[in-house]
């Protein structure tokens, strides 16, 4: 059995220097070492969103990353679709997480002052083998819960990502995320913070 994900971002504004890969084969065993190394990746990037160590963070992307999260949209059975085109809620590369990153020290970033507490609970990663050996496709789910204040009462956001992970200097780094909510309609304030 062959399962394929493609990690294609050519029809995103941003996609010019992008490329695509594609898993091949059946997810790799839980055993495997090369799914360790990725789960052990992903735990570890949770704990620097978590505790907002977004330089930290930056540090663990490639300088070609795409960031990227559409917008859902539900639509009847067998339309084809299920995301707006040409609208997404991110779609950066890493100078602009990096200017994202700089303005939460500007004290301009109200949505973020104070900041949330954040917990991002990481599951279901699967991990995919691609034609190149330097190169993981890398399922997970992740549900945020999000707190603000003492009043407002916490948010949760529940989502699927699939990211790239690439080995460069012998550090693995994030290449490619492609992140689709599970609603349409977002209940959290804003987006402020990373998935």
């Amino acid at each position: 059995m062959s399962t394929y994900i493609p990690i294609d971002s050519a029809s995103s504004p941003l996609g010019q220097a992008a490329s695509t890969t594609t898993a091949v084969g059946a997810s790799l065993a839980f055993d495997d070492q090369r799914h360790l190394t990725a789960h052990r990746w992903l735990v570890d990037e949770s704990y620097l969103l978590d505790q907002q160590d977004y330089d930290a963070w930056l540090d663990t992307l490639a300088e070609d990353i795409h960031y990227f999260m559409p917008i859902r949209v539900t639509t009847a059975l067998g339309t084809g679709y299920d995301t707006a085109k040409d609208m997404a809620h991110f779609d950066e590369d890493k100078y602009s997480l990096s200017r994202r990153v700089a303005r939460f020290d500007t004290g301009h970033a109200w949505a973020e002052d104070p900041p949330s507490r954040l917990r991002h609970h990481l599951s279901n990663v699967r991990t995919f083998a691609t034609e190149n050996e330097n190169e993981l496709v890398v399922e997970s789910a992740v549900l945020l819960f999000r707190s603000r204040g003492d009043v407002l009462e916490p948010s949760l956001l529940s989502v699927g990502r699939v990211d790239l992970l690439r080995l460069e200097d012998g550090a693995w780094r994030l290449a490619r995320r492609h992140i689709a909510a599970d609603e349409s309609v977002l209940r959290m304030q804003n987006l402020a913070v990373f998935l």
